[in-house]
């Protein structure tokens, strides 16, 4: 205990030291200030944990005594109670995966007749690869972000060109479509249309994500409209991303944008595209442009290397699943990371002055290009299986609307009129929308930019 006592004022200085620094370098480089309302509370718990590590120096000897017991004590609370939730959750989400697989595959068999393809995408493409080599899996610029400036100097927008595409399962099937042109889901020849009445941007969703043509929204629009409909949607686009895409490959025989605003992650990934140079120029410089269209045979190539990169990251990680497991939960276990997302609840990411400054860019261009712009806003899976925190809404309809751009409500306009709006999920599941979910929003669409 004596050696405790004497060393016990270091070991809290140093400890509180290395959190402040950590918390700064997680706030101020890793996120770039963009998260920092999140992490201002261990800005306060390291500078007091500074402030009592100074103080320990000075108190007596029986009160220091006290202090060790007593930080011994917390921290094995901490460290078992830590334990028992990691424990407990980890069993919870077993029975819950398990569970919710039987479901699909019930409801898929009964319906269909056909059996659950219970393959992941990596076991789905090698096989279908047998059969048709020129088959690829999809990359979206999310992939590329963290490596600009490591490996590329350019970041993809879209995927492979006139190329059969796999997206994902969560229907019961995968989903493959026909690149066009441009590695984007649309038939080749709506490129070459005299007028286009729709042109989207935006994520997954907006791609038609899961499903096949003709029930991804373009398509549904194509076929009620009896026009043409250019999609520019892709896998884990953000605003800086759909902003881009309209820098490079909108036509200026576009009538109408749509702007595809997802709930769900769209303002989480604008935080991860304000850190990349390349999509910041986009922001900051009005004549940058990486001559996308003029560099599709580059883009091809690199997305069969990042393919096959994937595919064999991810032969590795089976292999050393369990290895790589161990280590997550290890860390997160150190962290005592279930204790702090229980007290200190991670925030949804609200809009900042460059997702508003992105918009006003992107109407200034649809003016310029004599285009109406409209601004979509398709909700999440939890706004109807959960408590949910509406400010995001709320502020991007604040500003939407500052701007004068029409608001598209979904969530109003098809999911708050369903008496069960889940059943626009797949088997009432988390996931993008199902085929009469895509659809349905497509009706909407329709209507009000018609109105």
């Amino acid at each position: 205990m004596s050696i405790l006592k004497k060393v016990f004022p270091y070991l809290c200085l140093i400890f509180s030291l290395s959190l402040l620094i950590y918390t700064f370098y997680k706030s101020e480089i890793h996120w770039n200030g963009l998260n920092r309302d999140y992490y201002f509370v261990y800005y306060i718990i390291s500078s007091l944990l500074i402030i009592f590590s100074v103080i320990s120096f000075f108190i007596n000897q029986k009160i220091k005594e006290y202090l060790i017991i007593s930080a011994i004590s917390i921290i094995f609370s901490l460290y078992f109670f830590e334990g028992y939730l990691l424990f407990k959750d980890e069993q919870l989400r077993k029975t819950q995966l398990k569970k919710e697989q039987l479901k699909k595959e019930k409801i898929y068999e009964n319906q269909t007749g056909k059996k659950y393809d219970k393959r992941n995408k990596f076991e789905f493409y090698q096989d279908l690869k047998k059969k048709n080599n020129k088959v690829r899996l999809s990359l979206g610029a999310s992939h590329y972000i963290n490596k600009i400036n490591k490996e590329y100097s350019i970041i993809p927008l879209s995927g492979i060109s006139n190329t059969e595409t796999i997206t994902c399962s969560e229907n019961g099937y995968y989903a493959i479509y026909q690149s066009d042109r441009y590695g984007f889901n649309n038939p080749d020849t709506e490129w070459e249309r005299k007028e286009i009445e729709f042109l989207l941007v935006g994520d997954s969703f907006t791609r038609g994500s899961c499903v096949n043509r003709p029930n991804d929204i373009s398509s549904v629009l194509r076929t009620l409209s009896n026009k043409s409909v250019l999609n520019l949607g892709y896998s884990g686009n953000g605003p800086l991303t759909k902003y881009a895409s309209l820098r490079e490959y909108l036509n200026p025989n576009v009538k109408k944008i749509l702007w595809v605003f997802y709930e769900g992650n769209d303002l989480n990934d604008l935080r991860n595209e304000l850190n990349n140079k390349i999509l910041t120029n986009y922001l900051n410089d009005l004549t940058f442009s990486q001559n996308l269209k003029l560099k599709q045979k580059e883009l091809n190539e690199l997305a069969n290397i990042e393919i096959e990169r994937e595919v064999e990251k991810k032969k590795q990680e089976e292999k050393k699943e369990n290895d790589k497991k161990f280590i997550n939960n290890l860390l997160r276990f150190i962290k005592i990371y279930k204790i702090r997302a229980s007290i200190f609840t991670e925030t949804q990411s609200q809009p900042n002055l460059e997702f508003k400054k992105i918009l006003t860019l992107a109407k200034e261009l649809s003016i310029k290009n004599e285009s109406k712009l409209y601004f979509v806003y398709l909700p999440v899976y939890y706004r109807y299986n959960s408590n949910f925190d509406n400010s995001v809404y709320l502020s991007v309809k604040k500003i939407v609307n500052e701007l004068d751009i029409p608001f598209i409500d979904i969530h109003n306009e098809v999911f708050n009129k369903e008496k069960n709006p889940l059943k626009l999920f797949p088997f009432e599941l988390w996931g993008h929308y199902n085929e009469e979910g895509y659809r349905k929003v497509s009706e909407a669409i329709l209507k009000f930019s018609n109105d």
